[in-house]
């Protein structure tokens, strides 16, 4: 049974999972998330000898959610997940895997600590708000002052744009949907549950992209074609600036790692067995 994931509490209110033993990998999810984005690749790094432990980040999921809006920035979100990797008392270098804002979260992490991290997977991950659309740039830079609306979306209309973005985006498939049902539903309840102060998070991410060449560690770069939340093209453009990455691409959307989770994790971990 050591390989079945274990939810885990601290004081601090960090909730996580962890599962099997060995190699130490951490991950990191994106806005609006929660740990169930590495639902299928946990075990799989489990029955492979890595110790895997996946968090809620800062206002996400079954996280501390605190009331005050200053809590919820960048730095903010960085020092609790700082304060769970040292919790941890890893006796040796991890790999970080980062989807999203889980992606900056980790280049911050190997920027700051260098040396505690010996391999790196990035999941469409954001670095600079240039990758975003200028409508949704426009709105990310005004500070979020009003959160009732958010607050009074019901759980079916978030299910319902999910499932429109499902349909619309993504790779071309002979099913109904790109994300399977079982995501959907746990995607519309991550947003519901999140605090909606989350969402002034990305007004204070700072742009890494003038820090990216210093970052010499093997790197896997792993992206969808389709994405609509961050462009695309940023992504070969950060495999271009690391001076160690490879890039994997794949006709999926925003987030590959749950549309096609068979790819994801056998070239997770090809990249992770490599030099093993």
């Amino acid at each position: 049974m050591k390989n079945t994931p274990q939810i885990r509490f601290l004081p601090t209110k960090v909730n996580f999972v962890q599962a099997g033993e060995g190699v130490p990998v951490i991950m990191a999810h994106g806005l609006a998330a929660s740990l169930h984005d590495w639902d299928e690749l946990l075990p799989e790094l489990a029955q492979n000898g890595y110790a895997g432990y996946a968090l809620d980040l800062l206002g996400h999921g079954d996280s501390a959610k605190p009331d005050e809006l200053s809590r919820y920035t960048a730095e903010g979100v960085f020092a609790h997940m700082c304060a769970w990797i040292d919790s941890l008392e890893l006796n040796q270098p991890a790999i970080f895997i980062g989807h999203s804002l889980g992606g900056y979260l980790a280049l911050q992490y190997i920027l700051r600590f260098p040396g505690k991290i010996e391999k790196l997977v990035l999941v469409n991950p954001f670095y600079s708000i240039n990758q975003l659309p200028s409508a949704l740039r426009l709105f990310f830079r005004q500070q979020l002052l009003n959160t009732s609306l958010i607050e009074r979306t019901p759980y079916w209309l978030f299910r319902a744009l999910i499932d429109l973005s499902s349909l619309t985006f993504g790779s071309s498939t002979s099913t109904k949907y790109t994300l399977p049902e079982s995501v959907r539903y746990q995607t519309a309840v991550d947003y519901k549950r999140a605090s909606p102060n989350i969402f002034n998070i990305p007004r204070t991410l700072q742009d890494l992209t003038p820090s990216l060449p210093s970052l010499n560690l093997p790197t896997l770069v792993f992206w969808g074609t389709n994405d609509q939340s961050l462009d695309p093209r940023s992504f070969s453009q950060l495999v271009n600036s690391l001076p160690n990455a490879r890039g994997v691409s794949l006709p999926a959307g925003h987030v590959p790692h749950q549309s096609h989770p068979g790819e994801f994790n056998q070239a997770v971990l090809d990249f992770l067995g490599k030099d093993k």
